[in-house]
Order: C-alpha cells, then structure tokens, then sequence
C-alpha cells in the first residue's frame, strides 16, 4: 500500500494530466451536437465532386429561409386587424346624453314641437356614430388596413376602416347634422353635452389580432415535396445549384435532426470521443516535444486547455441560439491570449486544432475553418506586442479586413456574382473585431487567475523604480549598470529577429539580481583594489560566483517575480564554466580540475529570448576587458564569445536559426562600437 501511495505521489503530475485529459474530452464531447452528420461536403456554386447520388430514404423538402420569410411576410400583410365594439358604452352614453338634453329642454321652456325635432336630431347623431363605433385611437392603430374585422358580443363583420369615427371627425359631423348656422341657443347647449359626452367605444384588440397572426404563421408548412428513397438527387459533376442544393441542404438538416436510437447515439458518442482525444492528444504531443517546460507545468497546461474549452462553449451557445452569428464569436482572441503568455507557435498551433473541432459543431463547416485558420495566421503574424495598444488596434483592422476579402471570394464563388452579399455578415465581422479589443482585460483577468504573466505585467516589471530593481541599484550599482546595458543590447538583438522584445529586456533586468547578495565577489562592484576572492581558493570563489544563480532564482521567488522571468535567472550562464577560477585552479593543481566543481547548473537556454541574453550577457562582460577598444577587436571579441557558446552546445534547445545569431552577432558589434566610441580630444 506504501508503495502505491508513492508511486502516486510521485506520478501525480502526470495523474492530474490524465484526469484533465478525460474531463476536457467529455465536456467538449458532451457540448457538440448529437445527431447524425452527412457524410458528404459540398459548396454552393461547386460540382459535386461524387458518384452519382440516390435518396437514402424517404425524406420532405425543405423550403429555404428566403421562401419562408416571404410567406411569413404576405401572411403578416393580409393577416385580418380586429377591433371589439363595446357595446355597454354605447348605451351608458346614450342614456346620459338623452338625459342631460331633457333636462336642457325643460330649463329653456321651448314649446313641444322644437323639443321633439330636437329629441330626434339627437337620437340621429348618437345612431350614427355608434352604428359602427366611435374609435379609441392609439398607437397599437393599423391605418395600413382599410378592411377589419369589427367584434361585437360573439358576432364579427368586415368593415371599412372609414366606417368608425374618430375624434378629429366627430364635432364636424354634429355640425354637419345640426345644419343651418349660426346655431340657435338651444342647439349650441344640445352640440356641448353630444360632444362632450360621446365617448369612443371601439378600439383595436391587440391580443387576439396578435393570437390570430401566430395562428396563421403557425400552419406555415416548412416543406414543399417529398423525395423518396432510391430517387436520384444529383449527377457526379453536377453544379450544386438551385433544387439540387435545396434538396441536398433538406438532407443534410434530416440527417442532423434524426431521432437517434440508444445504439446510433452510442456509437457516435463514441466517434466525437476518439476525435476530440486525437485532437488534445496532438496538443499535449506538441507541449511535450516542443514545450516540455510547458508541459511540465500543470497551471499553464490547465490554462491552454481551459481556452479551447471556452472557445467550444461559446459557438456551442451561439450555434444552439442562432447559427448565423457565429462570426461574431472572437475566437481570435484564443491565439492572441496564447501568445501573449508563451509564444506564436504554441497559440498557432491550439487555433488550429481548435478550429478543427468546431467544424463539427457550424453550419458550413467549410467556409468557417477557413476563413478562421486565415484569421488566426494573421493575427500571429501582425501582432507583435501586445502592450503597445496600436498594435492591437492596427491588428485588429487588418483581421476584420481579411474577413471582409475571405468572405466576399467565398460568396462570389458560390452565387456566381457580387449581388447577393449578405451585407450582414459584414457587420459582424465589425462586431468581432470590435469585441477582439476584449483581449486586454481578459488577459489581465487570467493574469490573476492563473498566476501567469503577459506583456502587460513584463512591462511594470521592467520599470526600473521597482522595489527589487532599486535595492539592486543601491546594494550592486556596478551589476545594475551592467544589467541596463545588457537589457539594451538585448532588446536590440530582439527586434531585429521578432523576438518578444520586452521579455528579453525584463528578464535581462532581473538576470544577475542574485549577485546583490555577496556584491564585493563582483568585479563590477569592487570600487577599490581590494579582492576578496584573494583570500579564497579557486574552488570557493567559483562557487560563490555559481551561487549567484541559485540566490537569484530565490530572491525573485521570494519577491514573487513570475516564472517567465525566473527562466532568464536560471539559464543566462547555461552549462558553462567559471573559465578565470576554472583555469586558475588547473594551474594551481598542475594537472585538469574536475569541471563540476566550476560548471553552471543549467538548463542551457530554451527559447530565443533566453539565447539572446545568455550571448548579450556573455559580450557585455568581456567587452569591459578590452583596453583599447577598436572596431577590429569587438568583431574578434563577438566571434569568440558566441561560437564558443555554439561549439558548446548552449543553444541546442533554443530554437533559434543560423541566420537569427548571425543578425545577433552584426547587431552586438554595432552596438559596442556605439557604446565605445571615442569622441576627438577637445583643446583646452
């Protein structure tokens, strides 16, 4: 049992990868659509590139987008308006009205006969208002109708709009039917209580107009035909065009909405599994091979797989809202996060494959791998630093850009011309770019997240003010007048073969911070001619200076400087040897010292970044030995240094080309000539 546990205990990176491994595979798998895929891929505008092709089974046609909002519209456009007639206000206002004019009447004291044509011009009006209504009118008003239904009780009737009166008509119908002006004293008092007692009593029934529309749009049939089983849909060579592609796409949608039995759902379960762990296999393959520090670190891994899951679960939730948004979805955000916390490849190569699997999930998987595999190149190509705000903004115009040109070739191509763009997709492709601008707080948030570190964070470490880069200056000045100059140096070698600049100057920063712990065993600290190192044996004087290494690496734990950083600490000497002590104690000894006792921990450097400082470290340092410096002797100073650096194998996992040290080296004998120049003597 002891043993096991160890084992465990021992293995538990690997156990954690493991388990990280399955869990990503079953939520992606669990996120992906479950039914049937045609098997076959074709584009609209291309030839069908198979054998001929016959009905599987029985199966309807669908109609297309177009055809079914064109119904829907001419459905909305001669759907019936509904009004509802009230017919308690009509009879409360005619009573009301009857009642006020009697007893106008009586306090006039006209005689019987004026009082009776008057009784009867109002009993005329008050008809002939409410005969088919007095309408409310509201903004919920169809003016477009000239025809509606008018409801009153459980009766309905079909009337011209113009029949109900409305406000605006109301006073000059009375007048009109009062006749001959100017009105006499009675009927101005009759014309006052009519108008101001009419009340409206019909107004538009929005609900059941409404549940009557939905009714309609609901018996809509989205299907036009029947193919049935064995019947030929298309030729090989065919265009697939027109009813072809129609009854192709009608297929497609059947396969994919089919209700699958236990055993099919099984089985294709069991299909996306071993995809989707193919893909992530290849992913941890590459970390392996090519990103073991990486690989070895179960946060970062964690991180990586975490963003591709991210990814999947956004187009999941927008594909199951609608499909036509899709590019909307900022997936080039997914390369742009990965390379700002560890570098271009890695964040190619995770797009790739995480666009691969989104295939299984998009409409028109084609198009969209390509247009976002072109995206993803040009974002890893255009983007250099993220922490120059320009250069997202520039980047983000010239991805948008590439959309636009990708997609517009991919519609001519399918439609035959440029007059049918869906000008739409345009827009969103606006909205992705707008919302790529993301990247920055989202990188700041998986800073805090993950305890990972980006440009951003690279360049508030860089500011000299720091607490650990003050404490340099005042304990170590001569190594921190070194690191400025090494930091420069380096930042120029960088730029000069697109290398991530700023982490090459931050790590250059911080490379020898160790060496304030015991400053004076420093040359470049020693102010007077006392050296300490007098008092030691070889032996212990390279160990003090191989010490400033591992003091470094714990300094900047204990200041909490990220990884990144720590890697440029522990690898700025590589392999190499203490060469002064190392010689020194062989002419000491007579005879060849073992080289432990004066050799570097390592690890040699491993990526370009850390190449760059191990040879500007190297330079620097001997440079300050030269007593005459000339041209001619920084060219032999540069040569030496750096091939003996090749020789010994100390960029072997570096990643970096011929061509790239032969650029390093032109730049560092530019730059010390620079920095060494002798300027004339000036007269006194």
């Amino acid at each position: 049992m002891k043993k096991i546990i160890n084992k465990l205990l021992v293995n538990h990176s690997l156990i954690y990868k493991l388990f990280l491994y399955i869990a990503t595979i079953t939520l992606v798998v669990y996120l992906f659509p479950k039914g049937g895929q045609f098997k076959y891929e074709f584009q609209k505008g291309k030839p069908w590139e198979y054998e001929n092709y016959y009905a599987p089974f029985d199966f309807a046609i669908q109609k297309t987008e177009d055809e079914i909002a064109l119904e829907k519209e001419q459905i909305r456009a001669s759907s019936k308006q509904f009004y509802e007639y009230n017919e308690d206000i009509a009879l409360q206002v005619k009573n009301t009205i009857n009642s006020k004019v009697e007893e106008a009447l009586i306090n006039e004291g006209i005689d019987e006969e004026e009082k009776n044509r008057l009784r009867n011009l109002v009993s005329q009006i008050i008809n002939n208002v409410y005969e088919y209504g007095y309408l409310e009118v509201t903004t919920d008003v169809k003016d477009e109708f000239p025809v509606i239904t008018l409801r009153r009780g459980n009766k309905s009737q079909e009337i011209a709009i113009n029949k109900l009166f409305k406000t605006s008509q109301i006073l000059n119908f009375i007048n009109s039917k009062i006749g001959n002006q100017p009105f006499s004293q009675e009927e101005n008092i009759i014309l006052n209580i009519i108008y101001e007692e009419l009340k409206p009593n019909v107004k538009f029934d929005t609900e059941f107009t409404e549940r009557v529309l939905q009714e309609n749009l609901n018996k809509i049939s989205y299907t036009k035909g029947l193919v049935s089983e064995n019947e030929r849909i298309i030729f090989k060579g065919d265009i697939v065009q027109g009813e072809n592609l129609i009854i192709l796409n009608s297929l497609k949608s059947e396969f994919e909405s089919q209700v699958w039995s236990k055993s099919s759902y099984n089985w294709i379960v069991f299909g996306y599994t071993i995809l989707v762990a193919l893909a992530f296999s290849m992913l941890l393959l590459f970390l392996r091979k090519y990103r073991s520090e990486i690989f070895e670190n179960n946060t970062k891994v964690t991180f990586i797989f975490f963003n591709v899951v991210l990814i999947v679960l956004l187009i999941t939730l927008i594909v199951k809202y609608d499909a036509k948004y899709i590019y909307i979805a900022p997936i080039v955000i997914l390369p742009l996060v990965l390379k700002a916390f560890f570098d271009a490849r890695l964040g190619l190569f995770t797009h790739v494959l995480t666009v691969l699997l989104l295939g299984f999930i998009v409409p028109n998987s084609f198009e969209f791998i390509f247009l976002q595999i072109i995206a993803g190149i040009v974002t890893i190509l255009t983007i250099s630093e993220l922490h120059k705000r320009a250069n997202l903004f520039i980047s983000v115009a010239q991805i948008t850009f590439v959309y636009f040109i990708a997609y517009f070739a991919f519609s001519i191509i399918q439609e035959g011309n440029a007059h049918n763009l869906d000008i739409d997709k345009f827009l969103y492709f606006t909205i992705n770019g707008g919302a790529t601008l993301f990247v920055l707080p989202l990188i700041y948030i998986f800073e805090k997240l993950f305890s990972l570190v980006s440009d951003e964070s690279l360049k508030e470490l860089s500011n000299t003010n720091s607490s650990l880069l003050r404490e340099l200056s005042e304990k170590a000045p001569g190594t921190f007048q070194h690191s400025l100059q090494v930091a420069n140096l380096a930042e120029a070698c960088a730029i000069e073969i697109n290398a991530n600049s700023m982490l090459v100057r931050t790590g250059a920063l911080y490379h020898d911070i160790g060496k304030m712990m015991n400053p004076m065993y420093f040359t470049e600290n020693q102010s007077t001619n006392v050296n300490p190192h007098n008092e030691l044996t070889p032996r212990d004087s390279a160990q003090i200076i191989i010490n400033h290494i591992i003091k470094g690496v714990e300094l900047a734990k204990k200041n909490r400087i990220p990884d990144r950083i720590i890697d440029f600490i522990r690898t700025h000497h590589g392999t190499s040897l203490v060469y002064y002590f190392y010689k020194t104690e062989e002419a000491l000894i007579g005879a060849v010292p073992d080289k432990k006792h004066f050799q570097y921990p390592g690890p040699i450097p491993f990526s370009k970044e850390t190449a760059i400082l191990m040879m500007c470290d190297s330079v620097e340092a001997a440079s300050k030995s030269i007593k005459e410096p000339t041209a001619q002797a920084f060219d032999i100073l540069v040569e030496k240094i750096v091939n003996k650096q090749m020789e010994e194998g100390q960029f072997m996992n570096a990643d970096i080309t011929f061509k790239e040290l032969q650029i390093i080296k032109k730049v560092l004998k530019k730059k010390l000539k620079n920095i060494y120049h002798l300027r004339i003597e000036y007269p006194e």
